[in-house]
């Protein structure tokens, strides 16, 4: 984590494995805007061999596991590291606020956050999607990915 000297507070500091492979996921996108998303896949997972701490290749992994297999538990563990690399970074400082989406840095563990809470929700753990949630709202009231009208959706408890 390092301190923005701006408004907008703090940001995570990928490792340098992964911001090294950020152009690597550009390929992976044009992969998948070409209609291939197994091969798109296979290169995410070889971007993890390489760098385990790619925070934005396991966000789409985890994407990928609900869009193309329909596979919650697949999703929920893609998603569920990345926002645990996330939160292990945001604890380490003693969660430090505000941590703004708006940030590029700070977006796939926003974005990761959100897939997991989506996958407890419907595997029926409406109380770990509440915690996720409620985290990911004290990191960034602002709430530009609308995790509010998420988090109001689940049972109550």
């Amino acid at each position: 984590m390092r301190h923005v000297d701006d408004q907008v507070g703090w940001e995570l500091v990928h490792p340098r494995c992964a911001l090294d492979r950020a152009e690597d996921l550009e390929e992976v996108q044009a992969m998948l805007d070409g209609g291939e998303p197994e091969i798109a896949i296979d290169e995410l997972r070889w971007l993890l061999q390489e760098c385990s701490d790619f925070i934005a290749a396991h966000r789409l992994l985890g994407e990928l596991a609900l869009s193309e297999d329909q596979d919650l538990e697949l999703a929920r563990g893609h998603f569920g590291y990345a926002y645990q690399l996330g939160l292990t970074a945001l604890r380490r400082q003693d969660l430090p606020t505000p941590v703004a989406y708006q940030r590029p840095a700070n977006q796939a563990f926003f974005e990761a956050g959100k897939g997991l809470a989506h996958c407890l929700a419907q595997l029926d753990k409406p109380a770990m999607a509440r915690e996720v949630l409620e985290t990911l709202l004290r990191c960034d009231p602002d709430d530009p990915l609308g995790l509010g009208c998420l988090l109001a959706s689940l049972p109550a408890g």
